[in-house]
């Protein structure tokens, strides 16, 4: 079932929406079927990738302007690109990225208010003009994903190493849901919006319908 070209595919949402565990659970149904699956994530994805991770989540970074900010998450998802997605691909294996161009434009463009325009073509230089095949916004209430988000940083133990981005106000959040709703409103085609206040089994099993569509549309 080799291609020439792979399928991107790039779960994306407000904090605490559950893009990380469905990101796995759609990696574990492809590769049942058989298919080649990678999943990966960002910020990071790679060895530098990671490091420009810590410093974007880090608590202790307040005083990170937007366009540093913005500029942190094009460096990394420019090597993440370079060493990761686009070699994968090349091969014609799917990869399933846990957030991609789409959460620069919400989070960064209508959450922080940077310039959309400019954000569009620091994102076609840094990815090489890279766009998902499909792309999956998981869409629930700003606050209960901010809820879910700071009970999980507090479960796991990870709110002092990251949780910078939590610690935003809820204007903030809904803001970036805002920008989400919109980015899937002027791509209909490639963005497809999931309700993810049901059970993960009911988002899965949507989620699962929309990649089957595409691998038929690519692989037959």
């Amino acid at each position: 079932m080799k291609r020439e070209k792979g399928i991107f595919i790039t779960i994306e949402g407000i904090e605490g929406c559950g893009k990380s565990t469905q990101a796995k659970m759609l990696g574990k149904y492809l590769g049942k079927k058989g298919l080649d699956v990678i999943l990966t994530r960002e910020p990071g994805g790679t060895e530098i990738g990671n490091q420009i991770r810590k410093i974007l989540l880090d608590r202790k970074n307040k005083k990170i302007l937007a366009v540093t900010e913005l500029l942190l998450y094009a460096a990394s998802r420019a090597q993440h690109v370079n060493e990761v997605i686009a070699p994968e691909l090349a091969e014609g294996k799917i990869v399933v990225c846990d957030r991609f161009s789409d959460a620069t434009t919400a989070y960064q463009g209508y959450g922080r208010g940077l310039d959309k325009k400019m954000i569009s073509v620091l994102d076609k230089f840094s990815t090489g003009g890279l766009v998902p095949d499909l792309t999956i916004i998981l869409d629930l209430p700003e606050k209960v994903g901010l809820e879910r988000a700071k009970r999980r940083n507090r479960e796991m133990g990870i709110s002092r190493g990251e949780g910078r981005i939590e610690e935003e106000g809820l204007v903030f959040h809904r803001k970036v849901r805002r920008g989400y709703l919109k980015i899937a409103k002027d791509d209909q085609k490639r963005v497809k919006v999931i309700n993810a206040l049901r059970s993960m089994e009911e988002i899965n099993a949507e989620i699962c319908k929309e990649a089957d569509k595409l691998i038929k549309r690519n692989f037959q």
